[in-house]
């Protein structure tokens, strides 16, 4: 198998329960957008009871059913925001933090410096962040933040810089795979196939994804030379 290999996103979510939460970042085809994609997915009812709601320059998750949330502090977030040129796309509060220092003037590997994995033992759940700049130059990056050990003692940081390439995509996720714990991802992000129709990447995501922990998907093209965006959002619940 060749390290260079790209893969089939549809096949690899197809062939997993439990990603988790995941980010896909890259290039379509024609090299005329950068793309990104972000799915949530959840066990408990307290998980499943999400759903996603575009506003102007950022996604916000809200509870579906506000009388069953049991505890908001890691499954209500902002997701996706805008800061100038640059799109942040994040699986927690931390799109808050790389907000404030991209404001400040400081960068995103900074931001994430003062952040860790969620304390969720015993899962502790990687915190994983991408950032698209559109500033000069097309380039994108993703970030995993993750425990050393299986008793969170510590907190291993890794992030990757990339130069966009015609259809390649980069994928990252919280787990590998269903478990009790569930296994953190391990490795590099993964080489993704992105092309160039928004509706059928973003349909393709959705129907890969296991219809019992599938919770909602949001995916947007921008326009690398006029910065427009368009997007696709799936909910599980209707809101």
């Amino acid at each position: 198998m060749s390290i260079y290999e790209v893969k089939d996103l549809c096949a690899v979510l197809g062939a997993n329960s439990y990603p988790g939460r995941g980010i896909v970042i890259g290039c379509t085809e024609d090299g005329k957008h950068a793309a990104f994609a972000y799915f949530i997915m959840g066990r408990s009812e307290n998980s499943r009871n999400r759903v996603f709601v575009e506003k102007e320059n950022e996604l916000v998750i809200y509870p579906f059913d506000e009388s069953k949330v049991e505890d908001p502090s890691l499954i209500i977030y902002s997701p996706v925001k805008r800061v100038w040129n640059k799109w942040i796309v994040t699986n927690g509060d931390q799109t808050d933090t790389i907000e404030a220092a991209l404001l400040a003037g400081e960068c995103f590997e900074s931001a994430l410096d003062k952040r860790e994995f969620e304390p969720d033992a015993p899962n502790f759940t990687p915190r994983i962040s991408g950032l698209i700049d559109l500033e000069n130059k097309f380039r994108y990056k993703l970030s995993i933040l993750k425990s050393a050990d299986e008793k969170g003692s510590a907190c291993n940081r890794y992030s990757f810089s990339y130069e966009p390439l015609k259809g390649l995509g980069h994928f990252i996720h919280t787990y590998n795979s269903d478990g009790d714990p569930i296994p953190t991802f391990t490795g590099e992000p993964e080489r993704v196939r992105i092309g160039n129709d928004l509706g059928e990447f973003a349909r393709g995501i959705w129907e890969s994804l296991d219809q019992a922990n599938k919770i909602a998907l949001y995916v947007g093209f921008i326009d690398v030379k006029t910065l427009r965006v368009k997007t696709a959002l799936f909910n599980k619940h209707a809101k």
